[in-house]
């Protein structure tokens, strides 16, 4: 067991250090990431002052917090629905994956989840130091919101990666998944709130959205990191981001074990 355990650390390391091989796609998406949220910060603060200076529970600090660590996240929380392991399936070579002494779910996960840390480097925490110096934002009432909105930053992480794996295994029937992937795409950043704050939505679309997975990704760690949302109503947040992680990992497992059986290697 803790051979196994240093086993995933060093895919986890592996990961971190093939996101640092990235150094100008990095910089790219930080660019992109800056334009973009200075668009949003355009948009979103003229619609709160339109509103009378607060919209639902935002004034133009909590909108700005919302804006610039939802960029920031961008590069480490996975919405558009692309991982590696479904080109693997789709070649047959996840065969060789599974000839490997280890768990092919858990591996992929870990790996791009030290990629996605990595990112948060580069990319993440400057975008957010941007809007903090250009814009401004609201911060946490409590040191312990930073602690907690971390934890719920790492579980918004790991839970996109899981749900992108559970995409990828349709590949073990329909041999090209790439159709779910871009539907992955479309839906998950809306029902996330990557586009705006799902609490603007009307009441039964803040229902649906939170009856899929989705705004644990995004929507969560950006209420708990940036204080919108403290107390007892943060760990409720938290709560469910590891409900539904439990769930969509029991998901890929199963789906991965069924694949297995299914699986079919293309030209022999």
């Amino acid at each position: 067991m803790r051979g196994a355990g240093r086993t995933y650390w060093r895919l986890l390391v592996a990961g971190f250090r093939r996101g640092s091989t990235y150094r100008l796609a990095a910089l790219g998406g930080l660019v992109a990431n800056a334009t973009f949220g200075l668009l949003k910060v355009a948009v979103l603060l003229a619609t709160v002052e339109a509103a009378g200076g607060e919209l639902a529970g935002y004034d133009a600090a909590r909108m700005s917090a919302y804006i610039w660590l939802s960029q920031g996240l961008l590069g480490s929380v996975n919405l558009f629905g692309r991982t590696d392991v479904a080109e693997r399936i789709k070649t047959g070579d996840i065969a060789v994956d599974f000839l490997r002494p280890l768990d092919v779910q858990a591996a992929t996960i870990t790996t791009a989840v030290g990629q996605a840390l990595f990112a948060l480097l580069p990319r993440g925490v400057p975008s957010v130091v941007l809007g903090a110096l250009v814009v401004g934002m609201a911060t946490p009432d409590h040191p312990a919101s930073y602690a907690l909105g971390a934890l719920s930053v790492l579980l918004g992480i790991v839970l996109s990666w899981a749900t992108v794996y559970v995409v990828a295994t349709a590949g073990f029937w329909l041999v090209d998944a790439r159709g779910l992937q871009v539907l992955y795409m479309v839906v998950s950043g809306f029902l996330a709130g990557l586009f705006v704050p799902i609490w603007l939505f009307p009441s039964w679309l803040v229902a649906l959205a939170q009856a899929t997975p989705f705004p644990s990704m995004l929507m969560y760690p950006v209420d708990v990191l940036s204080g919108r949302v403290e107390g007892l109503g943060a760990l409720a947040m938290v709560a469910a981001q590891v409900g539904w992680l439990a769930l969509v990992l029991l998901a890929g497992h199963l789906l991965t074990r069924a694949g297995r059986v299914r699986l079919e290697v293309q030209g022999g």
